[in-house]
């Protein structure tokens, strides 16, 4: 019986990393073909925390990835953007597009390059 529940909890470890893998370094390859170069962690984490003509990442979001955010107009509560904290992030890369394109809209007013999502990704996905 202990066997049994080592073998499920090494399985669903395995299967919960390899969802945020698959997403995220789909995405990742996707940008290096739209002409991204390396990605960054730290660039992913400098960007998260720059000011855009008054408007921040951390704005809605927290400066640590791992806490609660809110959104600063609706202030409904948004969850921690860390898969380590909330494994259900960065799972689908259809929605980590949506909110992309949605967030680089209000925060810089533009979309975000290949290079800024792939930096940001890297940096969230060792949070």
């Amino acid at each position: 019986m202990r066997i049994f529940r080592y073998f499920a909890l090494l399985l669903a470890f395995t299967l919960y990393h390899t969802a945020h893998a698959s997403a995220v370094d789909e995405l990742l390859s996707q940008y290096q073909q739209q002409g991204a170069g390396q990605f960054s962690a730290s660039a992913g984490a400098a960007f998260w925390q720059q000011d855009f003509n008054g408007k921040r990442c951390t704005q809605c979001h927290a400066s640590s990835p791992q806490q609660m955010g809110q959104h600063s107009q609706t202030h409904k509560s948004i969850q921690p953007m860390a898969p380590s904290v909330n494994p259900q992030r960065l799972t689908d890369s259809a929605k980590i597009e949506k909110w992309f394109a949605r967030n680089c809209k209000f925060t810089l007013g533009r979309e975000c390059s290949a290079q800024e999502k792939g930096n940001v990704l890297v940096w969230l996905r060792g949070q």
